[in-house]
């Protein structure tokens, strides 16, 4: 072959491979240079990623996807970390969240530092130094995360363990469920609760040998305690708490977040935070059909305005399972607390509002999803969904198990057969299974909590969540509980319920966009779908199963866009969880935004 042949075949090569390209979509961005786990069953790995206009145009080998790059694509070198797509949550509360990031931090190892009562007063001593000004400011002090099953004294703090840390501001520490929280003196002088007040409708309030408040509120006690406390909040303190929020979920590599008991006026603030350009991920929220069905009948959509929508009803039944609140169809195994003979729990709710609540929803075609821990809580969700059912037939709303920590297998027959999707809490595994094997279910029943094994048994899909402020929205956390079932003490919980990497990642993308009805825009890396990604710091599914919670989060991605990147020292670090808030500076500015929202 004479030079002039070759120099000929190269040019026309050339020429070949630019006419193929000027007829391919041109890519903004190409993703490359690491393992990309696609979630997508008829192509599960790819090698190159193509993006434009925020979506992906083509997922395939490194020569498919040069065709479709030009000079001015920007490339993404994944460096050898997994790309995946963004993590979608199957349950959380975003806006919530945003005051975890904010309050002093009352959490257990490894999240926290708090191990005792003196521990906790100490983590809130502190948080009143640092926040001084704003402190005196609004006069109110706010801790969240305490776990009497954590603390060495396996007991409630007390309101004389508050008074302690201050008699001058009322405090309110928030129980790490969520579902109950510890009162000063001010504070229930303040909420006007003392030794006459009665027990509200679905609370409970705490009470010493002398008749007078103990300080611990559950459920609408609590409720009703904290929320005037916070009702000077406003739609600026709200907003401040969802960006906030939203920052902490993108910062877990979540692209999709979950406002999972909202409000009208939350959701008008997570717009408003949108609307601003502050809010970094998309966010579906579920006000409380008891208290918002106004505001549902007008907003409910599949459709986003900017990054949020509203996604359906949200009703809950019973409580907390490690605070002794859940509805249980027998006793508690050995319940720690002051509790009657037989004690099994109660519901938030009547059976007439349960039923009232699935009712509606199903006449409106809305989706619900509803807050059931207790097997006595399952029995009146799936009684009322029987009902719902023969009246209206099946409206395609997609209804929703939340949590279903303790339940027995003929109810997962019964939601597989009223087509209800389960989205589960594995994690408590990690959290709480030792105290669930030794207080509240027993060795026996401890074993199926979470019963991810009898679902995948059954061909159902399932979501994997964090229920976050309960915990972080610790995607990493959650990946190795439902792969792992491991315990704080290391013991194994359930190993028959344990599921494979791939499955328990099915769990935290695509099977929850099922569940929000929008698998066909998101948790798989296909064509066509939209470009939100994760960037963790190795593949899951090439690492030790025991070594998953030690993955970091390195980048997410949201429309193309980096919402979040590790910094250096982050990457460096041994430690896998990133900061809540980026930085100190930062946490303080959006403190101060708080406070001084609730001042006017």
């Amino acid at each position: 072959m004479t030079m002039t042949t070759c120099r000929s075949l190269i040019l026309g090569s050339s020429l070949l491979a630019a006419s193929i390209a000027s007829a391919q979509e041109i890519a903004d961005t190409v993703y490359l240079g690491g393992p990309i786990l696609t979630i997508n069953d008829e192509q599960p790995t790819a090698e190159a990623v193509a993006v434009q206009d925020g979506r992906i145009i083509a997922v395939g080998s490194l020569d498919q996807i040069r065709l479709h790059q030009s000079a001015a694509t920007r490339v993404f070198d994944l460096h050898g970390r997994a790309m995946l797509p963004g993590f979608v949550d199957s349950h959380g509360h975003v806006v919530m969240g945003g005051l975890q990031a904010l309050s002093a931090n009352l959490l257990a190892p490894p999240d926290g530092e708090v191990t005792d009562i003196a521990s906790l007063q100490d983590s809130l001593r502190t948080w009143m130094e640092e926040n001084e000004a704003a402190v005196k400011k609004i006069k109110l002090i706010i801790g969240f995360g305490y776990d009497n099953a954590q603390l060495a004294e396996l007991s409630h703090p007390t309101r004389q363990d508050l008074d302690a840390v201050s008699t001058e501001y009322p405090i309110m520490i928030v129980h790490q469920s969520g579902h109950l929280g510890v009162a000063n003196s001010k504070a229930l002088e303040l909420a006007g609760i003392d030794a006459s007040t009665d027990n509200p409708p679905g609370g409970v309030i705490q009470r010493g040998s002398d008749g007078n408040p103990n300080g611990v509120l559950e459920e609408y006690a609590f409720f009703t305690a904290l929320m005037p406390m916070l009702s000077g909040l406003g739609p600026e303190g709200m907003q401040i708490f969802a960006k906030a929020g939203a920052e902490m979920w993108a910062r877990f590599g979540y692209t999709t977040a979950q406002d999972g008991r909202s409000s009208g006026g939350v959701v008008e603030a997570l717009k408003a935070v949108d609307q601003a350009g502050d809010l970094p991920i998309d966010v579906i929220a579920y006000p409380d059909v008891l208290e918002s069905k106004d505001y549902l009948e007008a907003h409910v959509s599949r459709a986003y305005t900017g990054h949020v929508r509203t996604g359906g009803c949200k009703l809950t039944i019973d409580g907390s399972p490690q605070g002794f609140t859940a509805l249980r169809d027998r006793p508690y195994y050995d319940p720690v607390g002051d509790y009657p003979e037989n004690y099994a729990g109660y519901a938030a709710v009547t059976m007439k509002q349960v039923q009232d609540s699935v009712n509606w929803c199903y006449q409106h075609k809305m989706q619900i999803i509803t807050h059931a821990n207790g097997e006595g809580a399952s029995d009146m969700l799936i009684s009322a969904l029987k009902a719902a059912q023969k009246q209206y037939g099946d409206p395609g709303n997609r209804p929703v198990l939340i949590h279903g920590q303790f339940l027995r297998e003929d109810q997962v027959d019964s939601y597989q057969e009223l087509g209800v999707f389960m989205s589960l809490f594995p994690m408590h595994t990690f959290y709480w299974g030792d105290w669930h094997r030794e207080h509240t279910v027993g060795p026996a029943n401890a074993e199926n909590i979470s019963p991810t094994g009898w679902v995948r048994a059954r061909g159902m899909m399932f979501g994997s969540h964090h229920d976050a402020p309960v915990a972080f929205p610790d995607s990493m956390r959650i990946l190795d509980a439902t792969v792992t079932r491991r315990t704080r003490s290391g013991d194994i919980l359930g190993p028959t319920q344990r599921v494979d990497v791939m499955t328990a990642l099915k769990a935290m993308t695509i099977w929850p966009a099922w569940q929000q009805f929008e698998e066909e825009t998101k948790g798989s890396i296909e064509t066509g779908k939209i470009a939100d990604f994760v960037i963790l710091s190795r593949d899951p599914t090439s690492v030790d199963p025991e070594t998953l919670d030690q993955l970091r989060v390195m980048a997410t991605i949201k429309d193309d866009k980096v919402i979040y990147q590790a910094s250096e020292s982050d990457q460096a670090s041994s430690l896998p969880r990133p900061p809540l808030i980026a930085d100190q500076a930062h946490a303080h500015h959006l403190l101060d935004a708080w406070y001084e929202g609730l001042n006017n």
